[in-house]
């Protein structure tokens, strides 16, 4: 543990996906390892840290909003420097540094390892020169096999070595602080896209495809049980393809069942899957080993084929219907959600009513649907045939109204199922918690009669449904 002779306040807020709340807590780890008290309220610290979303323009308004009101502190509280991390802060770094005075500093993924050193510095009234933004995915090889072994002269969030000293006796800690105390927790198992998707900028700014050894998601896994944690998130850019770059006894197939087997761990919930890369294997692999929930978060992005091709993907409405059909087959309560863009350059009139019908067909528990907008830097910014943003906006209003009509169907369909429930929270409103169908924040809750405690698994039974939430009677 380092030795600090002054203490220091911080607070951390996490904005965006799930992969950036585990950033989130590494960086309070480090952090705290670097002589910082961490605090829940912002007012009450000296330097808040920004770790900013990138992905799309709502997210990057939400960010700078979030900059802008820690910077107000400066005035009314005893905030002393604000400072930007994360995806936005990543990708444009020097742009955003200087377009954004209010912040004292933007800090890149680089700057991780020593980030309390670098606050401690700010603090202390140094200029931090902002990073110039580089392709992250020229840091790693080509080839996926020849990465693990560059993977340790490249910065990337949540591959970091364990520092000296942190190892307790029962064996080495994740380089983690939890921020929260839910009974669920995410896990991420891996950074980076190898996709090539033409309307998404994620990979040049988050680098390639880097898979985290079975055995440290493993540890961590276990780490998070010794937390109080029942529900671990595998979370990642794109979790079909875990351990392509570690060999074949590194995969989804062979990650689960090692999960499973630990004890006091509950649920297992796998996200953000590539239909065009699911398996056979795989899909026997999350419907069977014990502790996967039934639930299947699959990247569509369209159904018609022709868009999909424009989109750099793979599929047509017929392949995800097929593979929707086969999950419920085996599993008829699975939870299914996916997210949709709607007004893609070249999209045509018959187009939409593909998508329109796949959403009626597909009978999703979430769909959500979004406009398309460019970004800077992808190949989609490049097309011909861009659409009208009013156009774009009448398309994707439509198929949102159905998305949700057709998502609040299939959440009556389920009155009168037998559920399991993971409590999260219980106050004077009542008792709040999920089903094996829904993922933590965005696939509704269920409202629970019944005396329970946070982190039990209650079952019940569907007794309503209000929009996609539903209310269940404990058994």
């Amino acid at each position: 543990m380092t030795s600090m002779t002054t203490t220091h306040s911080v607070h951390i807020a996490s904005l965006g996906c799930a992969r950036n709340d585990v950033d989130s807590e590494e960086l309070a780890a480090r952090l705290e390892d670097g002589g910082f008290v961490l605090v829940d309220d912002p007012e009450r610290a000296e330097t808040v840290v920004v770790n900013t979303c990138g992905f799309v323009d709502q997210a990057k308004k939400d960010s700078i909003d979030t900059l802008l009101a820690a910077a107000d502190l400066k005035d009314t509280a005893g905030v002393k420097s604000v400072v930007a991390v994360g995806c936005m802060a990543e990708r444009y770094g020097a742009q955003l540094a200087a377009e954004l005075p209010e912040a004292d500093a933007v800090l890149g993924f680089d700057d991780y390892a020593q980030i309390a050193d670098r606050l401690r510095s700010i603090l202390g009234g140094e200029r931090h020169e902002a990073h110039v933004p580089r392709d992250r995915r020229r840091l790693l090889p080509l080839t996926p096999s020849a990465r693990p072994a560059a993977a340790s002269a490249v910065a990337t969030p949540g591959h970091a070595p364990l520092p000296e000293g942190l190892a307790p006796a029962s064996g080495p800690r994740p380089l983690r602080r939890r921020l929260g105390g839910g009974p669920s927790a995410s896990l991420k198992i891996a950074s980076g896209c190898d996709r090539r998707c033409a309307f998404c900028a994620i990979p040049a700014f988050r680098g390639s495809y880097l898979s985290r050894p079975v055995r440290e998601v493993v540890s961590e896994a276990r780490w998070l049980v010794e937390q109080g944690v029942r529900e671990v998130f595998l979370v990642s850019e794109n979790t079909s393809s875990y351990g392509k770059d570690l060999g074949s006894e590194h995969r989804l197939e062979t990650l689960l069942p090692e999960l499973a087997a630990i004890d006091g761990l509950d649920w297992i919930r796998v996200s953000y899957l590539q239909p065009a890369e699911i398996k056979p294997s795989m899909l026997a692999a999350m419907l069977q080993t014990p502790k996967v929930v039934p639930y299947f978060d699959l990247s569509f992005q369209h159904a018609s084929a022709t868009v999909l091709r424009r989109m750099r993907r793979f599929g047509s409405a017929e392949a995800f219907l097929a593979l929707i059909e086969q999950i419920r087959r085996s599993a008829p309560t699975a939870g299914i959600r996916s997210n949709v863009i709607a007004g893609f350059p070249g999209e045509t009139e018959a187009d939409v009513e593909i998508l329109r019908q796949f959403i009626v067909e597909a009978n999703l528990d979430v769909m959500g649907v979004f406009g398309y907008s460019d970004e800077e830097g992808t190949e989609g910014a490049t097309l011909p045939d861009h659409l009208p943003d009013d156009e774009i906006e009448t398309r994707r209003s439509m198929l949102a109204d159905l998305a949700i009509e057709v998502c609040e169907s299939r959440a009556a369909e389920r009155i009168g199922e037998d559920v399991v429930v993971l409590v999260e929270s219980v106050d004077d409103d009542g008792v709040v918690g999920r089903a094996e169908h829904q993922a933590p924040e965005t696939d509704g809750v269920v409202l629970l009669t019944g005396a329970a405690r946070v982190g039990d698994l209650v079952p019940a039974t569907v007794a309503d449904s209000v929009g996609i939430d539903l209310t269940a009677e404990a058994k």
